[in-house]
């Protein structure tokens, strides 16, 4: 196992979803440069050298949500200081959408703290979703937990991801939530498959995990029936008043830099053809991180100056670092494919 190598020419070692948890600690023990030169060799089998997407991130209902997860300052059991608000109107998540795609996403993603949506507020979501898609932007939401029907009617919206993390292993998955289980999760990524959205699922680094448990969090997404789409890694920003910001606060980080980074390869090795972006942390990551996760296989950023409730790198900051490294916006590559399907 501790020479595994995934030659990306090779047809047999493609798009499987047959990973063991052998195969997959076998790729994050590789020394770090033989890792890097297979996840780069794998995303340049399947996406565009340097092209990296821009996305755009909105909170639409900030606050009180009834989760408890252990890292979120918007959980109704944080002591955060932060208010709970109503649903953003539909007009004002409009001049949002509109000023993003001025900037230059060509994905805008909504978000809002709820366990699950409630009817009432269905028909602002669904208002929402088709006049974003109407900007001819590619559209997601977190809304938290769907049922079957919800699925169906947020994908006539226009809905083409639903995003719903499973953040972490499911052995470690209970230290960091109580109020919703891990099969939860998998049931609301069912529902959403079954409507035939496009599915964004990942999770965070640095809650106080070990590396089995970031090598169970990738068995996990690589072995779903299909995989995500869409796998967002973050870097837990820790925030005073939740569980894990006040536990976590006075200790070194429990992922450093090149672990991170390694978690991004073998995401790329194991999921081929998903776009893996780059999200939550990127604001404290130097540019050589940064870089590192790029030729490790990340290929989309979120722009602005925040991400729900938590800090962002800036869009003038992302352009020089796009300027430094040879970058560029990914231009309607994602958006063509879906619509192709």
């Amino acid at each position: 196992m501790a020479g595994l190598t995934v030659d990306p020419r090779d047809s047999a070692a493609g798009v499987r979803t047959d990973w063991t948890r052998g195969e997959i600690a076998a790729l994050f023990d590789l020394p770090f440069n033989d890792l890097l030169w297979q996840a780069q060799g794998v995303h340049r089998a399947y996406h565009p050298a340097n092209e990296v997407q821009l996305s755009t991130l909105l909170s639409i209902k900030t606050g009180g949500c009834a989760e408890d997860c252990g890292y979120c300052s918007q959980s109704a059991f944080a002591d955060s200081g932060l208010k709970a608000e109503k649903l953003m109107d539909v007009e004002t998540v409009v001049a949002e959408a509109r000023a993003a795609a001025a900037a230059g996403s060509d994905r805008f993603c909504m978000g809002a703290a709820w366990r699950s949506p409630k009817e009432r507020d269905m028909p602002a979501l669904l208002d929402m979703v088709s006049r974003v898609k109407a900007l001819g932007l590619e559209t997601c939401m977190t809304l938290g937990m769907l049922d079957g029907d919800q699925a169906v009617r947020l994908k006539q919206a226009g809905l083409d991801y639903y995003n719903h993390n499973l953040d972490t292993s499911p052995e470690y998955y209970g230290e960091v939530i109580t109020t919703r289980t891990y099969a939860d999760r998998l049931d609301t990524l069912a529902q959403v498959r079954a409507a035939g959205m496009s599915v964004c699922c990942g999770g965070i680094m640095g809650m106080g995990e070990t590396r089995a448990d970031r090598v169970g969090f990738i068995h996990a997404l690589a072995t779903l029936p299909a995989h995500p789409e869409s796998v967002p890694l973050n870097e837990l920003v820790p925030i005073a008043g939740t569980v894990l910001g006040d536990m976590l606060k006075d200790v070194p980080p429990a992922v450093d830099d090149v672990e991170f980074v390694r978690t991004v390869a073998v995401a790329r090795i194991t999921m081929p053809e998903a776009i893996v972006r780059l999200s939550a942390g990127r604001e404290s990551m130097p540019v050589s991180t940064q870089a590192l996760c790029f030729l490790a296989g990340a290929n989309s950023i979120f722009t602005g100056d925040r991400l729900l409730t938590t800090g962002n790198a800036g869009d003038d900051s992302d352009a020089r670092l796009f300027a430094t490294l040879g970058l560029k916006p990914m231009q309607g590559a994602e958006p063509e494919r879906i619509a192709a399907e």
